[in-house]
């Protein structure tokens, strides 16, 4: 994530553009939340913390010289925070509250990435590190992985390019011991599981001292028989972790409960915040799923976006009360509304049930800026449809080359209409591949490590179909995990023959069709009317 290459969208947030704000918090969100829950460990406080950053963010964006330096301002931010969040609780509180965490940010790295081998040990290694270690490795984490230079991690931490490369040299020996502990843990030391009989188990620098001089004296526990791979080639393949489900509500709420939102929460500091000359709006402020928030004005009501709950319906289900029956126009008028159904994350459905018969649309024909068939296998890389007919998008997932955090490609530029029509291809991308290897889907096995999508996206099948009427552009948004496409138009018979064929002839499931005909088929994830300068800023919520 280059600071660089949100120079326009800092400006316009600076100037008022409230596209431009929500773009920014959304698109900076996770890298704070991976800084901030690394340096805590995954603490209580992380949702706080995190939450404050942001607010201080955009509190003081306007103060922001230099938009180029936006990535190693916030980082700062957010160490600033973590250090004043350690310096106003005692070492009583910090101990207490330490012990009622029944899961680590390192935990959740393991869990949510589905690390194995020497990555899942660099993981948990963290765990042995003190405070100001941990702090240094959350933002050396994103140096080795490209999204931090030296220079801004030296800015953030407050001292000089120099001093930093020698703190950096000493955290890494101590996360190569630390390594060290984890393997020989995991081990059947006889002399170790002695020692460890008066451990309680929590990691501290004093056992980590302990376990070190008792591996260093021990043959057993010092036999390296796999070779070790430095840390900085692991961590460049461990993305950044997703934000946990139901993370931006305890936002919404100002606090971890709903209880919270008595008080003066996020939404309320955020409106304080906008009415302030640096990003001045007149506007009400709601936090959204995807980690930004959405500014409307108060005589201006929000579209209403209904989500599908299933693959097989993509109608709304009816509300549990039943409103006073409409006239047959003004039902016709709410169910077909462009853009009131947005794909969600849906259930496979009976890999043996054929799917339904795929409506006639009208295909005219399409141009492609990337003539016949597109490959796209680098970010950045993008092709432009214009016209009228359908487009096959064919995944295809790398997780042996880099496995981890999927960035989704996004379309953007939006004008007529785009449809998710159905999805094919004989399986969907999580369905597993082999006999032997129990572990082995499309998205990644225990050998490679997988491939994780961002919290709230729909799982992806080999081909999926959209119809346009208009034109669009398609982008590659790879970061983290490894992914190409494959992106050119096709017809309807080539789709209900992709569709149609089913178990019998070879593939693990029958296609799916997600088309109704009518204008309330719905709209792919990631999809905007709108130019943003990152294409990978585009809300998952579709709003069209």
């Amino acid at each position: 994530m280059d600071g660089r290459q949100w120079r326009s969208t800092i400006a316009a947030a600076q100037a008022g553009d409230r596209q431009a704000l929500d773009d920014l918090v959304a698109g900076w969100l996770p890298l704070v939340y991976n800084v901030v829950g690394r340096a805590l460990n995954g603490h209580a406080d992380v949702d706080d913390v995190v939450q404050e950053t942001m607010l201080r963010a955009v509190d003081n964006l306007g103060s922001l010289r230099d938009p180029d330096s936006f990535r190693s301002w916030l980082m700062a931010i957010a160490m600033r925070q973590i250090r004043d969040r350690a310096r106003r609780r005692s070492p009583q509180q910090l101990d207490e509250s330490a012990a009622r965490e029944a899961t680590d940010f390192a935990e959740l790295t393991v869990l949510r990435l589905q690390l194995e081998g020497q990555r899942r040990e660099v993981a948990e290694a963290v765990r042995w590190l003190d405070d100001e270690d941990r702090q240094l490795l959350s933002l050396w984490w994103l140096e080795v992985a490209g999204e931090l230079t030296r220079r801004e991690l030296a800015a953030a931490v407050g001292i000089s390019r120099q001093h930093a490369a020698v703190r950096v040299q000493r955290m890494k020996e101590r996360l190569e011991t630390s390594r060290g502990i984890v393997r020989a843990l995991d081990g059947a030391c006889p002399g170790l599981r002695e020692l460890t009989g008066r451990w309680d188990g929590r990691p501290d620098s004093v056992w980590r001292k302990r376990l070190a001089r008792h591996i260093r004296g021990c043959a057993y526990c010092g036999d390296a028989r796999d070779s070790v791979v430095p840390a900085e080639r692991l961590l460049v393949g461990i993305a950044l972790v997703p934000l946990p489900v139901g993370f931006t509500l305890s936002l919404a709420l100002g606090g971890k409960t709903a209880a919270a939102a008595t008080s003066v929460g996020w939404s309320a500091k955020m409106l304080g915040v906008l009415t302030k000359p640096a990003v001045a709006v007149t506007a009400s402020a709601t936090i959204v799923a995807g980690g930004a928030y959405v500014v409307t004005t108060p005589h201006t009501p929000p579209p209403r976006v209904a989500v599908t709950p299933t693959a097989a319906s993509t109608h709304r289900q009816p509300s549990p009360t039943a409103p006073p029956a409409p006239s047959p126009s003004a039902t016709k008028e709410r169910t077909e509304l462009y853009g009131s159904v947005v794909d969600a994350v849906d259930k496979a459905p009976d890999p043996d049930t054929p799917p339904a018969a795929l409506p006639h649309r009208p295909a005219s024909g399409l141009t492609s800026s990337a003539g016949a068939h597109a490959t796209m296998n680098h970010r950045g890389d993008s092709v432009t449809f214009s016209g009228q007919g359908y487009v096959l998008v064919r995944w295809q997932i790398s997780p042996q080359y880099r496995a981890g955090s999927l960035v989704m490609p996004s379309w953007t530029g939006l004008k007529g209409k785009l449809f998710h029509v159905a999805s094919g291809g004989g399986r969907r991308m999580d369905d597993r591949t082999s006999g032997t290897d129990t572990t082995a889907t499309g998205m990644g096995s225990a050998a490679t490590g997988f491939d994780v999508l961002p919290s709230g996206t729909q799982q992806m099948w080999q081909n999926e179909y959209f119809y346009l009427d208009g034109s669009v552009t398609l982008t590659q948004n790879e970061r983290g995990a490894d992914y190409g496409l494959n992106v050119f138009p096709t017809t309807r018979e080539a789709i209900e023959k992709d569709i149609g064929t089913g178990p019998d002839d070879g593939v693990i499931r029958y296609g799916l069709v997600r088309d109704t005909g009518k204008d309330d088929t719905p709209v792919p994830q990631y999809v905007t009317r709108a130019r943003p300068a990152d294409p990978a800023t585009v809300a998952q919520r579709s709003r069209v």
